[in-house]
């Protein structure tokens, strides 16, 4: 198996450390269009090997899409990060040039790839990736709902002392500040409801906090986050080489499914060897429909941004 990380940045490198980490691959590419930095990156990854006790194969490229040839798996994480005030909206112009040349070159080397795509504003970028490349829908797969999702579990394991691993918590629709969609109702705590053990204070302030979650660490580290967008990103391609059937919450393209059609949105979904494989409905009341309806209108005026580059 063959993996091809593009964008050796923070996150880039993050992501493709935890892979090579994860043993799921044999062949691990970094590529980056800044001169030596995906090949030191690499070669700095490969010196832990002997003590971690891996064996997959890094190397870097500056720009050299014939590297990535027969990769199985590309992560996109390319593009210009969110700075302190900057919305994701303010980035597409940038990144949707970034994204679109990215995916053409490669699927020159790779015309089978199964593409993920952490670049924001990801439910932009995920839905240009699927309009500029033709591919099965099937085949691209935004990772925003999987950060969110894991951000909503660090929050309520915060407020309930327990262990985020012993959590089930789903984010819904867009991966922003004001589109996002925590579903507090239907969190659970080892099938224990969540709500049984919070106040509706409480409550308020998780779902509040994890909506904010990535403004806020970009107002405490100046940029964007890397260390769990990178981790997401690798929970996502290990669920795809192992064909391991996980389900996540990821950035898809609806036909129709929760009263949505062409856009892509966070919705659960599982991620196996084909891609993501399965939508699954959720019996949402009407506040939580609305709500939907509203993140997918903000979405898709971020998407007709794309009309106007």
């Amino acid at each position: 198996m063959k993996v091809t990380v593009v964008g050796a940045g923070a996150v880039g490198a993050t992501c493709a450390d935890n892979i090579a980490r994860s043993a799921v691959c044999q062949e691990l590419v970094l590529l980056d269009i800044k001169e030596g930095l995906a090949e030191g990156k690499a070669q700095d990854m490969m010196q832990t090997a002997a003590l971690l006790g891996f064996d997959t194969r890094i190397s870097g490229s500056t720009n050299d899409y014939s590297k990535t040839a027969g990769s199985d798996v590309v992560v996109i994480t390319s593009g210009l990060p969110r700075k302190p005030g900057m919305t994701r909206e303010e980035l597409i112009g940038t990144n949707a040039g970034i994204v679109k040349g990215v995916c053409e070159n490669i699927l020159k080397f790779s015309p089978d790839a199964i593409i993920i795509v952490i670049s924001n504003p990801m439910d932009t970028m995920t839905y240009l990736a699927l309009q500029s490349t033709g591919l099965p829908k099937h085949r691209i797969i935004g990772m925003g709902g999987t950060l969110d999702s894991s951000r909503f579990k660090y929050q309520l394991s915060s407020h309930l002392g327990c262990s985020p691993a012993d959590l089930n918590a789903v984010v819904i629709g867009g991966h922003g500040d004001t589109t996002m969609i925590p579903l507090i109702r239907f969190a659970t705590w080892n099938s224990l409801p969540v709500t049984q053990f919070l106040s509706a204070e409480q409550q308020e302030k998780v779902v509040a906090d994890t909506m904010v979650g990535g403004a806020t660490l970009t107002k405490l580290i100046g940029t964007s986050a890397w260390y769990a967008p990178g981790a997401a990103g690798a929970a996502l391609v290990k669920s795809i080489l192992n064909d391991e059937k996980k389900l996540f919450t990821c950035c898809v393209k609806l036909d129709g499914e929760y009263g949505q059609e062409d856009i892509c949105l966070g919705v659960p979904v599982t991620i196996g060897r084909h891609g993501w494989e399965k939508i699954l409905p959720m019996d949402l009341n009407e506040a939580e429909k609305a709500l939907f309806a509203k993140s997918a209108d903000a979405v898709r005026s971020m998407n007709d941004v794309l009309k106007t580059l």
